[in-house]
């Protein structure tokens, strides 16, 4: 296979300042595009009644009362507040600083205020259940991003994730059903996914193919492989082959009746528990030990790694076989927590959602997981808003996640750097 060499192009101090310039410009366009949005609602879909925001469970230490507010007035309220973080976060940005991450959060937290009180007038938010499926709906993006961002880290770009997952969900209950456990579910979709990292390894680390479009053929193959089993197989003997035991809900002594956070944080699933434990594990392995080391120095620059004697093909297939686990983790949520059986197509794309995380939260293990809840927790939204019977347009809804991804990456990641050699096969030599 004959290659072209890449000729680096030089980079000057005016070219940084311009990018670090173009990059800050993003947060008060963004922050202003979505107040001008808001304060439409306020001119011409003003909705009358209150909007109530329940924050107690029955089984707490103790009640939070209920906090109802005036839909129509507070919107205002809220858009006023909005100009002014909009305001200064453009004044920082022409006095040459960043928009602190503070200031986003303070406003995205008011800007999803302000909708809820418009759309949700006349009605009540269960802020517990909000919160709380959210990050029942977010394991699987957690799981995938994590899985994204050792294998970046490690220089394999992993578009395969969706594949990863659905392979993922497909053994889980194929042998959760099997076996009548939802743990030997969860060890063959993590099996599973390795599979698909292996398969995704032998073709870029070992033959250089390109990543990316090896990742994307195998998302399509896993598809219509699953489809196909599922057909010819599944279908035909949904008890025998389709019927797995799901994890059940644990309640943590204690800490579950601990308001708001006790309901949302310790009343889940094992496998939200598990994904506790991964996301804290995958980072310290990565900034805290002699491995972690190894996988960011290959994905930096391999070559000056192999130098100093650490085994370049070796480290980046490890690395990318455990992302394939801890994927194929991922998607054993959907068929052991989430939906009754598999179906086709299951994971509905959510793979690329965990590589939009990835890139959101710049290859860091703990910003992809908070990127992956925000995710979660748009999905979510779109769901309770339609329980309460909610004017916005169910199209809308079922659009709502992806927009939120779209501005998240393209408006609101700033500027961020890929680790080096991401993307790039390693030729010894």
């Amino acid at each position: 296979m004959s290659t072209t060499a890449k000729v680096p192009v030089p980079v000057t101090e005016d070219d940084i300042a311009e990018s670090a310039r173009r990059g800050a410009l993003k947060a008060p366009i963004v922050l202003g595009i979505v107040t001008m949005l808001l304060s439409l609602l306020v001119g011409m879909k003003g909705r009358e009644g209150d909007t109530s925001f329940r924050f107690a469970e029955p089984t707490d230490f103790f009640e939070i009362p209920e906090i109802t507010v005036p839909s129509s007035p507070s919107l205002t309220l809220i858009v006023i507040l909005l100009a002014l973080c909009t305001v200064a976060s453009a004044f920082l940005v022409s006095r040459g600083r960043r928009t602190p991450l503070w200031l986003v959060g303070l406003f995205a937290v008011l800007a999803l205020t302000g909708f809820l009180c418009w759309a949700a007038a006349g009605e009540t938010i269960p802020v517990i259940g909000l919160i709380g499926g959210s990050i029942a709906l977010a394991v699987p993006l957690v799981f995938g991003a994590l899985g994204g961002v050792l294998g970046e880290r490690a220089g394999v770009v992993n578009i395969a994730i969706d594949g990863q997952l659905l392979f993922g969900a497909f053994a889980a209950a194929v042998f959760g059903t099997i076996l009548g456990s939802p743990w030997g579910g969860l060890v063959a979709a993590m099996c599973a996914g390795a599979l698909v990292a292996l398969v995704l390894g032998f073709f870029a680390i070992t033959y250089f193919v390109d990543q990316v479009i090896v990742g994307v053929v195998l998302n399509v193959l896993v598809i219509g492989l699953t489809s196909f089993l599922f057909v010819q197989l599944l279908a035909k003997d949904t008890e025998g082959l389709n019927s797995p035991v799901h994890f059940e809900e644990i309640s943590i002594p204690g800490l579950a009746k601990i308001p708001v956070i006790g309901p949302v944080l310790f009343q889940q699933t094992m496998l939200v528990y598990i994904m506790y434990v991964a996301v804290f594990a995958v980072a310290w392995a990565l900034y805290r030990t002699r491995w972690g080391l190894r996988v960011r120095a290959v994905g930096e620059h391999p070559k000056a790694a192999d130098t100093v004697g650490i085994k370049v093909i070796r480290t980046r297939y490890t690395t990318l076989l455990i992302a394939g686990l801890i994927a194929g983790a991922g998607g054993a949520t959907y068929t052991l927590v989430s939906v009754p059986q598999f179906g086709e197509e299951l994971t509905d794309g959510a793979g690329y959602i965990a590589l939009a995380a990835v890139i959101f939260g710049r290859w860091d293990p703990v910003r992809a997981t908070l990127a992956a809840l925000l995710f979660g927790f748009t999905k979510n939204l779109a769901g309770v808003l339609s329980v309460i019977g909610s004017p916005v347009p169910s199209q809308f809804m079922l659009m709502l996640p992806y927009v939120v991804t779209i501005i998240a990456v393209a408006g609101l990641v700033g500027r961020s750097r890929a680790p080096a050699a991401d993307g790039i096969p390693y030729r010894k030599g």
